[in-house]
């Protein structure tokens, strides 16, 4: 009987502590990602990124989206980003957060593998009820390698 209650004892303290994942921040990834100041960066690579997710977003109030070229965007990027994909998101989104008004940029991280920057702009939205986040990724070549929509959180979570 004293061993069954010594092994249940050991058990509930092993399971006890456990230890969990940290699921704001990959360690893997965090050691790969520098915090950059927004004055750092080129004002062509802000503007630039800013005008490509701006070009995305705006296809919800337009209906209409111009392909990226080869100069702006990289291979996969064009073959993923389609007018009938953009659609479909857009449905949702403006049935949830109305129509699109503008990008604001946030923060950006510099990826030191590759020397790419994450831009993390808040999306503008016509309803108050919307907390959305573009991310855009440019390569060093200023090419868009990602564009990413989430739900808005002040701490970031790069994966």
């Amino acid at each position: 009987m004293k061993k069954l209650i010594l092994l249940t004892a050991i058990l509930l303290v092993v399971i006890g502590c456990k230890t969990t994942k940290d699921i704001t921040m990959n360690p893997k990834i965090a050691t790969n990602t520098i915090k950059i100041a927004v004055g750092e960066i080129s004002d062509i690579q802000k503007n630039k990124a800013y005008e490509l997710g701006k070009r995305v977003l705006m296809t919800c109030n337009t209906s209409k989206f111009k392909p990226f070229t080869a100069d702006e965007a990289t291979p996969s990027v064009i073959q993923n980003t389609t007018q009938e994909r953009l659609t479909k998101t857009c449905q949702r989104f403006r049935q949830y957060y109305g129509t699109f008004e503008d990008l604001k940029l946030i923060e950006a991280y510099t990826i030191k593998s590759d020397n790419s920057i994450i831009f993390r702009y808040k999306a503008l939205y016509s309803k108050n009820i919307a907390n959305k986040e573009l991310r855009v990724t440019m390569t060093s070549t200023n090419k868009v390698s990602s564009i990413k929509s989430l739900d808005w959180k002040d701490e970031i979570s790069i994966n």
